[in-house]
């Protein structure tokens, strides 16, 4: 329409508005649609919550415990009293020889892996209880001859009648170990006033140096390969000693950064020169700043001691100089030297490391990529673990309160774990003080000399450990390769440990331990780790007539006391220390039988 210029007018088209406003329309009544949608289901939400706290349903009530049939478990052949799953002899020729790799863990795939209960030897009785396991053991129990016909001469043990007696010797102390003790105790004055608390022992025999090492106020960590020297590890644990099968090879040990105060070598003929020096470094990262590496033997001293050690003069003075060589390169210094026995301390003071920024320097620093607490199936290389400054102070031996005063001190490596702070570390002590207290009133024999060996399948602080520190045991803490790396704060209070994945077999022998904790590790593991396979390592781990605690969610508990029962093993549910039906607590022993097979 115009007008009768022939400008258009103002008024819209008819049809145009008619659109519009439909269009309108639909647009309003979507949106109205949809925010009532949400307000509605919303209110309903408030409508439902107040509903359910009107009736006050319990939290629990949703949780339906997981279920299985009843099963039982067969004998395994006689022949596998002794089975190490991951160390096994019989699978040694599947793997390298190359620098002794086939002696590192090689465990079995899913397909391989036994589903039998190990049986202990003929003749198996309830061990010698601590501290008299220290001298002495019975010969059924690790009825090995080998080592002790080939070592009676250095006295590491000898057999009389029913028993192994242990006089205390070794290699490089045939006159016995308290002796050499003393004489590193006076090397080492930090030993004598609780500087010194944590150790490892590479190469360890039976064990007599960690053994007199306890009554002295230092837990030592005892480490050896299963090999031709027959079960040293094994005789270590029935003797009550500290010990993990283990062998410095083409893989970092399962040990953070700057665990130990001490390393201990005394002629364990790991070549530490050679191939570039990494078995070298690789106790350079996981000594402590500030901590001491002690040798006896080839060539300390090879004045006087080389023609026992059929090699000549020259030779042992080109190593011995090779060796000073490469401790200088990688910051320990001379500390002291006496007859057999040389120590070198790592230095604490970063000015040291400055010259691993220079190019062409060797050995070389590892890359920033290098995790140094990474040690779960790490390949070593020849390369430093370069400690930044912060971190080199946190975990520097002089930074540590004295023992037993750093047990209950927040450490400043717990900073490094995710909320990890002085507090949580605290409460975490308090939770555990408590939580022992109503184990030993479920379990009298914990705190006993029933107790020995003791393992916490999934620590975080080292809290249970802590707890029971008065008590006549010592206890392995486990920290999952899978979760937060709580490992160093363990070894910062004083206690030992080790990563490992529970889907695999541990690095030990059957019958090792006179106790396994647990708390809530199927609720953390069970979407990794089959149950039943979890079990039966435990089983395989525990000696006959000894006992688990076992918390866990109510989800689990009912399904393990299944397993457990195929097992032979008795167990009673109890409350925790809070009540409630959240969690529950499963006290278990496992029964002492002997096989009805004959052995091969």
């Amino acid at each position: 329409m115009k007008h009768n210029d022939g400008k258009p007018t103002s008024q819209p088209e008819k049809g145009f508005s008619v659109v519009a406003m439909a269009l309108l329309f639909v647009v309003l009544c979507s949106l109205s649609f949809y925010l009532g949608g949400i307000f509605c289901s919303q209110g309903w939400r408030y409508v439902n919550m107040d509903l359910a706290k009107a009736l006050e349903y319990p939290k629990e009530a949703a949780v339906c415990p997981l279920q299985i049939n009843a099963t039982s478990f067969a004998e395994c052949s006689p022949d596998l009293q002794d089975y190490t799953p991951c160390t096994d002899p019989k699978r040694w020729k599947r793997y390298r020889g190359h620098r002794l790799s086939f002696l590192e863990r090689h465990c079995p795939p899913i397909f391989e892996r036994k589903e039998c209960l190990i049986p202990p030897p003929e003749g198996y009785k309830l061990s010698i209880r601590w501290p008299k396991s220290k001298n002495e053991c019975w010969y059924r129990n690790v009825p090995f001859d080998w080592i002790n016909k080939q070592k009676s001469n250095q006295h590491w043990l000898r057999k009389e009648g029913e028993k192994f007696f242990f006089p205390g010797g070794g290699t490089m102390f045939p006159n016995g170990v308290s002796h050499y003790v003393d004489l590193m105790q006076n090397l080492i004055p930090a030993m004598k006033d609780g500087t010194i608390r944590t150790a490892i022992d590479t190469g360890c025999g039976v064990a007599s140096w960690g053994g007199d090492l306890l009554d002295r106020g230092i837990l030592t960590v005892s480490l050896a390969p299963r090999d031709n020297h027959q079960a040293q590890v094994q005789f270590a644990l029935e003797r009550g000693i500290p010990a993990i099968l283990g062998i410095l090879s083409t893989h970092r040990l399962p040990f953070p950064s700057s665990s130990f105060d001490i390393a201990h070598c005394s002629r364990c003929l790991i070549p530490w020169t050679e191939f570039g020096g990494l078995y070298l470094f690789e106790i350079h990262r996981i000594l402590r700043p500030g901590g001491f590496w002690i040798l006896s033997g080839p060539p300390v001293n090879y004045e006087h001691r080389w023609r026992g050690w059929n090699t000549t003069i020259e030779e042992q003075k080109s190593d011995y100089e090779k060796l000073q060589a490469l401790l200088t390169s990688i910051c320990f210094k001379p500390y002291n030297k006496k007859g057999d026995i040389a120590v070198w301390q790592k230095s604490s003071d970063n000015s040291c490391y400055k010259k691993f920024d220079t190019p062409g320097t060797y050995p070389p620093k590892c890359d920033d990529g290098t995790e140094p607490d990474s040690a779960w199936y790490t390949p070593l290389r020849p390369c430093v673990v370069v400690p930044n400054q912060k971190a080199n102070k946190a975990a520097s031996l002089k930074s540590l309160p004295k023992w037993p005063q750093r047990l209950h001190t927040p450490p400043g490596r717990i900073s490094n774990v995710y909320r990890g702070s002085g507090s949580s570390f605290k409460h975490d002590d308090s939770k555990w003080k408590t939580r022992v207290k109503h184990y030993k009133k479920l379990l009298p024999a914990l705190g006993t000399d029933e107790i020995r060996n003791v393992m916490d399948m999934n620590t975080a602080y080292g809290g249970f450990a802590a707890a029971l520190i008065d008590d006549p045991l010592w206890v392995m803490n486990v920290v999952s390769s899978y979760g937060a790396n709580t490992l160093p704060v363990v070894y910062d209070r004083g206690l030992i440990g080790t990563h490992h994945d529970w889907c695999e077999a541990f690095s030990t022998y059957p019958r090792t331990y006179d106790l396994l904790h647990l708390d809530g590790l199927f609720t953390a593991e069970s979407h990794r780790c089959e149950m039943k396979y979890v079990l039966l390592e435990m089983d395989r781990l525990l000696r006959p007539s000894k006992y688990a605690i076992i918390q866990e969610s109510s989800f689990y508990i009912d399904a393990i006391a299944t397993i457990a029962k195929g097992m032979r093993w008795d167990c009673r549910k109890e409350d925790t220390e809070n009540g409630g039906e959240k969690e529950k607590i499963l006290i278990c022993q496992k029964k002492l039988w002997y096989s009805s097979k004959k052995q091969s």
